[in-house]
């Protein structure tokens, strides 16, 4: 018997109430008997229940078990596809604002990886790592149903990775929500317009189905961009198409397998050029240009005619010198005299402004020319195996495999392209066992393999940031030859490196469980990894060894170990974790250089610890999570200063998301961190591009801006610049489920992120800012409407691109106050 209203219907039944945002309707229908008289009721029951924020599902991303958040004993963050769609988050940058430890500098505008605990991170999909893309494509978020954020190197079970973190990449599919395939088939078509033309369209539509009698679950997820940007001479065009097929072939055995392929074609933004403390603070920008070197008059400048300019070229190097040390090292420019630099610089007249003046510049007007580019193809495919035998063991059996194809081109002077697959096999087998009443313990183990094959060439020998005055278009007096574009006779390559490695692989861990309150997890993996490389002869810096195939072979040991406690009665886990992790240093196109190989340098190790306390409170309702961390890398001399520094960081992450009442939710981050260059704390100098703030005093910046000054930075504490050592953000989402607003959804989100400065050498502070994003999203059975505003206060604030190298060089200008629109149909 059923109550409605208050009355007694026999016979009734409720339907299934709907979950989620949408306002569930309850119907009710009595029986057609006519005997009873009874007609058809219909009851509109509404269900308050609270916005999908709280980290309940399991995650099987750090470790493979499906631990929750709060039992994992690591700091991560689990970002729901509802999440990323009512805070419109549609980008890697974005995800600042809801994970701690992930600010990312700027790589060249292009956002490719997330920075993780300061040091660039690396992007796993499903479970796999993918080819490195430090900046080579902005990594697609709108197809993924989950995204999850792992501090800290990866677990052994995933194989050699490096030290800061990964972002994981769970696909839309007909199984990802809760394991089983969906009742009936469910799609949206939907439209986003935004500031300075952005348009994309995107499509999706999933269901079950039946083969042979075989149950399956499909679901397609498509993406079309076509827009305009903020940075003048910039433009995005990129297709996305991702599905995913899971077929039950048996009880005990069944099938996942899929794939994405991503269209990109845009183009990298290195920002501001001649960099100077009054840019950052006023917008006063040096102006003016250096003689032209095109002397054949073809409209470039190559790498003869720049090595040939007047005097001694465009190039100045303070080398360092033994005599120098302990005292000040002659390769530091801001230790010279004035008297020394200008006479440097007077003996290299091709470098000096012929037009020095001064003008007042704003955010879009940055070093990029109509026709540099940047276009990548990726396709990524996968085919998992899954059997449970009888007793209880199960094998998972993953294959992965990935292409890259990529060119970048820039007229200031670099120029790359790639070529890189890579395929993986993993095997995994794991059971559960219990051991009397009070112990029980889940395996985990198998091998696992991963052959990568790369083609890489760049040329960066002749890039001068600072030759065009960007108050004007480029010309002949900027615009380089390029080994990609022009051909490495003309313009030879920096680096092109042939190769290829296999990494054999077997991994194992336990996950121990004491009176179901005390959780030991210990795991351990051993790794062969085979390397060739081959440095070919059209480069300029192979020398002694281009052309000669070069090779390693490296055994490699990975572990961990965590310990934690389930405090009865307190909601409350302590945890504290130590690991050994093994990484591969490869380069921008998931090559490993040909010099490492021949020094050793390839392979190196890292280092973690961290304790921490997780907790659910107040009825599951409130989440909270507090680490404090210390991570470094092991083996100083390998490192690509771009790609995998050898950093160490230490720092304490806050994070908490909580379900205040059934309508509003609340979530908040707080990092403190800092980051430090093990390698530059070692020597005591680090080597970069100088700018203009690097020139002691009494010298004229405009003398260097048609060429390049570089060398070693004293700086005997190493601390990595770019990287801001407090970062505070809280979001709040409200959801109306009655009267007039019914559907409505706001979001207000305030992140902080303190100063820092923009190089290692310090010359160049970059403020602090506040970022206010604020949203709305009405939601019915068929339709979504979004409206999103971010920097509504029109903050004015950058990134750094690359501190270590081109800090004191080049800095991104972030966007003004801007708007997204979206429109969705869903059936």
């Amino acid at each position: 018997m059923t109550l409605v209203g208050g009355a007694a219907l026999p016979g009734v039944a409720i339907a299934e109430i709907a979950s989620g945002t949408e306002v569930a309707q309850a119907e009710v229908a009595a029986a057609d008997t006519a005997s009873e008289g009874i007609e058809e009721v219909i009851v509109n029951s509404r269900v308050n229940k609270e916005v999908n924020i709280l980290p309940r599902e399991p995650v099987d991303s750090v470790f493979g078990f499906e631990k929750s958040i709060t039992e994992t004993p690591r700091s991560l963050t689990s970002i729901s596809n509802e999440t990323l769609n009512k805070l419109n988050i549609n980008e890697i940058d974005d995800l600042v604002a809801l994970s701690p430890g992930s600010f990312t500098q700027s790589f060249f505008g292009v956002a490719g990886s997330l920075d993780v605990r300061g040091t660039p991170g690396e992007t796993y999909f499903r479970g796999i790592r993918r080819i490195d893309n430090p900046g080579n494509y902005p990594t697609p978020i709108g197809a993924s149903d989950r995204i999850d954020i792992v501090r800290g190197p990866a677990s052994p079970i995933y194989g050699p990775s490096k030290i800061g973190g990964y972002l994981n990449f769970v696909p839309k599919s007909a199984r990802a929500k809760d394991g089983q395939y969906s009742k009936d088939a469910l799609g949206e078509l939907g439209v986003t317009r935004g500031s300075w033309d952005k348009n994309v369209l995107h499509a999706e539509v999933g269901g079950p189905g039946k083969v042979a009698g075989k149950e399956f679950g499909y679901y397609l997820y498509a993406e079309s961009e076509d827009s305009g940007s903020y940075y003048q001479n910039t433009e995005t065009n990129q297709s996305l198409y991702q599905a995913s097929l899971d077929m039950q072939l048996s009880d005990k055995t069944r099938i996942e397998f899929g794939g994405l392929y991503q269209n990109f074609d845009g183009n990298q933004v290195a920002g501001w050029n001649r960099l100077t403390q009054d840019l950052i603070d006023n917008g006063t920008y040096i102006t003016g240009s250096p003689v032209s070197l095109d002397t054949n008059g073809d409209g470039l400048m190559s790498a003869a005619e720049a090595a040939a300019a007047p005097g001694k070229g465009l190039g100045l190097f303070y080398p360092f010198g033994s005599a120098g040390f302990p005292g000040i090292p002659f390769g530091d420019v801001s230790q010279q005299s004035a008297a020394t630099v200008n006479q440097d610089l007077d003996e290299r007249p091709g470098m000096a402004l012929v037009n020095p003046g001064t003008a007042k510049i704003n955010g879009s007007q940055v070093l990029v020319q109509e026709d540099d580019t940047l276009e990548s193809k990726v396709a990524t495919l996968y085919f998992d195996f899954i059997h449970e035998f009888e007793g209880g063991l199960k094998m998972t059996n993953k294959s992965f495999y990935e292409s890259l194809d990529n060119i970048n081109e820039n007229a200031y002077g670099f120029s790359q392209y790639a070529n890189t697959y890579a395929f993986e096999n993993q095997l995994n087998f794991s059971f559960k066992q219990d051991y009397g009443k009070y112990v029980s313990a889940a395996y985990q183990f198998g091998p696992s393999i991963r052959y990568q094959d790369f083609e890489h060439g760049d040329n960066f020998a002749y890039e001068y940031f600072d030759r065009r005055d960007i108050t004007k278009p480029g010309s002949p007096i900027d615009r380089r030859t390029l080994s990609t574009r022009d051909g490495s006779t003309i313009e030879p390559f920096s680096t092109h490196t042939v190769g290829h490695y296999t990494d054999l692989g077997a991994a194992f861990l336990a996950d121990v469980s004491v009176i179901e309150d005390i959780n030991l997890l210990v795991g351990a993996r051993y790794d062969s990894i085979d390397i060739t490389s081959t440095c070919l002869e059209d480069t300029l810096d192979c020398t002694g060894f281009a052309g000669v195939k070069q090779t390693d072979k490296e055994d490699a040991f990975s572990w961990t170990g965590s310990l934690s406690y389930k405090i009865p009665g307190t909601g409350l886990i302590p945890y504290a974790t130590r690991a050994k992790q093994t990484t591969l240093v490869v380069g921008q196109g998931g090559e490993v250089p040909t010099e490492s190989v021949l020094s050793g340098n390839s392979v190196a190790d890292s280092t973690l610890d961290e304790i921490g306390l997780k907790g659910n409170f107040w009825k599951d309702r409130l989440y909270a999570a507090v680490a404090y961390y210390k991570q470094k890398r092991v083996d100083f001399s390998a490192q690509n200063t771009v790609t995998n520094n050898t950093t160490e960081s230490e720092g304490i992450e806050f994070e908490f998301r909580g379900a205040i009442t059934n309508n509003l939710a609340l979530s908040g981050a707080f990092t403190t961190i800092e980051v430090t260059n093990l390698t530059a704390r070692e020597n005591g100098l680090q080597f970069g591009f100088a700018g203009a703030g690097d020139l002691p005093a009494g010298v004229d910046p405009s003398k260097m801006f048609g060429g390049v000054v570089n060398g070693l930075t004293v700086d005997p504490d190493g601390r990595k610049a770019g990287v801001p050592e407090k970062i505070y953000s809280v979001y709040l989402i409200y959801n109306f489920d009655q009267g007039v607003l019914e559907g409505l959804t706001t979001t207000v989100g305030v992140t902080h992120v303190e100063s820092t400065f923009s190089g290692f050498s310090k010359a160049v502070l970059l403020p602090s800012y506040t970022l206010l994003n604020a949203g709305l999203n009405y939601e019915t059975k068929h339709w979504k409407l979004g409206l999103q505003g971010k920097n509504l206060t029109d903050e004015r604030y950058f990134r750094s691109n690359f501190p270590d190298l081109f800090g004191s060089s080049v800095v991104l200008p972030e966007l003004p106050r801007n708007y997204l629109a979206s429109i969705t149909y869903k059936f």
